[in-house]
């Protein structure tokens, strides 16, 4: 039976599918399924499989080249990776939304034809999803430094972190003495407050940038409704369905 607003196509199970003419609606305007074709089809190479799905089949080491076509692969594995792309690119849509809203002005579109390079430390802090849409979009990248430079971090933190983590401070003599703060290290093993005070500070604000970050999408996802084949790649209603941390 095909769904309002789609198109037959074959399906590789056998049988019929449906293409929708927009991978979903956010606050009820469409957002084109070309716009996931075109992220799909585009060169990719990074991390692997991490949190809520599989990135583009055919990624390679961060220094190779990606591959021309991508290898046969299982269908439930495509939907996935049409419902993690699908996710990429509605965050892209309200990063766009949300610049426009508070009057940031965003960086030209990258090429079409740049490999969209994820490192293993963001999609381990952010997840897949949130790591590639940062790479992939401007817009993305321009919110969350906006929201990055609205944070404070009160100086109590940044002492409280500098107390609590002093393994992070061990002097470079002390590292190749084998000197750990567990063991008892001397004050003079440490490097002082001062040294690495404003260091902190950014590291701290940095996360709470993050944590804005995840806020602001959560929110704004709100509005979205994703067309049959999008829907969220750990969404449970769906048989493919993988959530991982």
């Amino acid at each position: 039976m095909e769904r309002p607003g789609g198109v037959h196509e074959d399906d590789p199970l056998g049988g019929d599918s449906v293409t929708p003419e927009h991978a979903a609606l956010i606050d009820g305007e469409p957002l084109p399924t070309a716009r996931v074709n075109a992220f799909l089809e585009a060169p990719y190479r990074g991390a692997g499989l991490h949190q809520f799905a599989a990135p583009p089949r055919g990624a390679t080491s961060h220094d190779g080249p990606a591959p021309a076509r991508r290898q046969m692969e299982p269908p439930s594995v495509a939907r996935q990776r049409r419902r993690w792309a699908t996710q990429v690119i509605v965050t892209d849509e309200l990063a766009r939304r949300a610049c426009a809203d508070r009057g940031l002005r965003v960086p030209e579109e990258l090429s079409p034809a740049k490999a969209l390079t994820l490192a293993e430390s963001d999609v381990a802090d952010l997840g897949s999803i949130v790591a590639a849409a940062l790479a992939h979009s401007p817009a993305a990248r321009t919110l969350l430094a906006a929201l990055e430079s609205e944070q404070t971090v009160p100086e109590t933190a940044v002492r409280d972190y500098y107390d609590r983590n002093q393994d992070r401070f061990l002097t470079p003599d002390a590292l190749r003495r084998g000197v750990t703060p567990f063991d008892g290290a001397a004050p003079e093993d440490v490097r002082v407050y001062e040294e690495v005070r404003e260091a902190i500070s950014r590291e701290l604000q940095r996360a709470a940038g993050h944590q804005a970050f995840f806020g602001w999408l959560d929110q704004a996802r709100a509005g979205v409704t994703y067309s049959h084949g999008h829907e969220h790649p750990g969404d449970p209603s769906h048989p493919d369905h993988e959530h991982r941390h």
